[in-house]
């Protein structure tokens, strides 16, 4: 199983609706709350090539970048591809 690593805001609406995709796959992911924990926003933006909202998600390390890229990877039916490699 790939490993999924997400960077988000609890309050954020677009995070919920990222994580719910997961969590709808029975997909397990590392959460990390910038809200709670602020001194990993910089490493969040540097590893996302210099993007700055939330959430930003990453699978086996790879940039798959927000909420929307996320849905639009899913609706490619390209999502279970990268999940199970």
């Amino acid at each position: 199983m790939s490993q999924v690593v997400i960077y988000s805001k609890d309050y954020c609406p677009f995070c919920h609706r990222a994580k719910a995709l997961f969590d709808a796959k029975g997909v397990t992911y590392t959460e990390y709350d910038i809200g709670v924990q602020p001194e990993l926003r910089d490493e969040m933006i540097d590893k996302a090539n210099g993007a700055y909202t939330v959430p930003q998600i990453f699978i086996n390390d790879k940039h798959i970048g927000g909420c929307d890229d996320l849905m639009a990877t899913e609706a490619q039916g390209k999502l279970d591809t990268l999940l199970t490699a």
